[in-house]
């Protein structure tokens, strides 16, 4: 079919026709995915940072309340210049004459219910932070052992970290039944007044700490485990707009 123009007319513009002001659709950049996956990496890596040496601190703690010798202390009205303590492992008198003197218990079924369920608590709560410890460890990433296993290591973390949730409520829960029990009997009123009564002691506030800075530990590590990679960047796109060099400045072309 022969195509007909009339003088005057404006020539019809081809489909390949580029207009100064035509939008298209490009894919994001590269530099955008690159920041994205910058900011997954520092996220994980950060939270692994902090996440072990607090839990290393609350394993520390926890050997240190383990065997600490201050689980309750007494205070003789009679005689304040005679302290006692009480511990997991023995029984300690200071005397500002004497100095301290220690006396370890006999046998461990002679020991009060809860002195003999907080040593098994206690010792469960230490070996758990122990394994913990060698367990997160490897799954470090910074770590360069089975760098191409990442998915062994990401359950290494997550298994470190549900071991020292473990040790975290084994550490917790003999501080807090022992301090329940000295509330119970401090406040007993079939007790005499005269009859001295048994306080908190410095172990059972570093065994609340330890406790609690494992749990801390336990949730960062299993967080950088669980934080997923920054994805591509498929199926996103922005719209730029583009100008034609040869056109610029000048008007259409007539015929």
């Amino acid at each position: 079919m022969t195509k007909v123009y009339i003088p005057g007319s404006v020539e019809p513009r081809s489909s390949h026709y580029c207009s100064p002001h035509k939008k298209t659709v490009a894919p994001i950049g590269v530099a955008q995915v690159a920041r994205s996956v910058a900011m997954a990496l520092v996220f994980r890596v950060v939270m692994q940072i902090v996440g072990l040496p607090l839990s290393l601190l609350g394993w520390v703690l926890s050997i240190i309340t383990t065997y600490l010798p201050h689980w309750k202390n007494l205070n003789l009205d009679l005689n304040e210049m005679e302290n006692w303590s009480m511990g997991l492992w023995q029984t300690c008198v200071i005397q500002e004459e004497v100095g301290r003197q220690c006396k370890d218990f006999d046998s461990f079924l002679a020991l009060p219910t809860e002195l003999r369920i907080s040593r098994i608590l206690m010792f469960l709560s230490n070996g758990l932070g122990l394994l913990g410890l060698l367990v997160s460890g490897f799954g470090l990433d910074c770590l360069r052992i089975a760098e191409r296993q990442q998915e062994l290591k990401k359950r290494l973390l997550i298994l470190g970290g549900i071991l020292f949730w473990t040790a975290g409520i084994a550490a917790l829960v003999p501080v807090s039944l022992v301090a329940h029990l000295t509330v119970q009997e401090f406040w007993d009123e079939t007790i005499p007044d005269i009859v001295p009564r048994w306080e908190f002691g410095e172990a059972l506030f570093i065994g609340w700490f330890a406790g609690v800075s494992l749990l801390l530990g336990g949730c960062l590590l299993n967080c950088a485990a669980c934080s997923t990679r920054a994805p591509l960047a498929s199926g996103h796109y922005a719209v730029t707009q583009t100008q034609c060099p040869d056109l610029k400045g000048t008007a259409d072309p007539k015929v």
